[in-house]
C-alpha cells in the first residue's frame, strides 16, 4: 500500500529534475571563463521519459499483443554540448542563455514547491479532521 498518491511521487521527481538543472546551470555560469569548458544541460525529454516509464505500466490481455518493456531508470541525463565554441579559448557557455534558463527554472521550482505544499496542507487538514 502506498502512503501517498502518485501526484506526490511525480512532484518529487520534478523537484529532483529542477534541482539537478539548477546545479548544472550554476556549474555552467561558474565556468563561463574556464578555457575549453563545454556547457552541460539537463534533458527534459529523458527526465520525462524516465517518469513516464516508471508510472505507466501496460498489461497484455492477449498473447498476440506486443510486449511493453519500459526502462526503469532513476537517473536524469546530463549532456555535454561538444559541438560549439563561442569564445577563442574553446569555451561554449552563453551566459545570457544560462541566466534565462536559471530564471525559467526558478519559476518552475517555485510552482512545484507551491503545489507540493498544497498537497501536504490537504493531508494535514484530513489528519486534523477538516479543521
Amino acid at each position: 500500500m502506498k502512503l501517498f498518491s502518485n501526484t506526490i511521487t511525480t512532484l518529487e521527481q520534478a523537484l529532483n529534475y529542477s534541482s539537478t538543472k539548477q546545479k548544472v546551470i550554476a556549474q555552467n555560469i561558474s565556468n563561463a571563463d574556464t578555457p575549453n569548458y563545454k556547457s552541460k544541460e539537463v534533458s527534459f525529454k529523458s527526465a520525462l521519459q524516465n517518469a513516464m516509464d516508471q508510472s505507466m505500466q501496460a498489461k497484455r490481455t492477449d498473447a498476440r499483443h506486443f510486449e511493453f518493456k519500459g526502462q526503469q531508470t532513476n537517473g536524469i541525463a546530463i549532456t555535454t554540448n561538444q559541438n560549439t565554441s563561442y569564445n577563442n579559448n574553446g569555451n561554449n557557455v552563453d551566459v545570457d542563455k544560462e541566466m534565462a534558463d536559471l530564471a525559467t527554472n526558478q519559476i518552475y521550482y517555485n510552482a512545484l514547491t507551491e503545489r507540493i505544499s498544497g498537497k501536504f496542507q490537504t493531508l494535514q487538514s484530513v489528519i486534523r479532521g477538516g479543521k
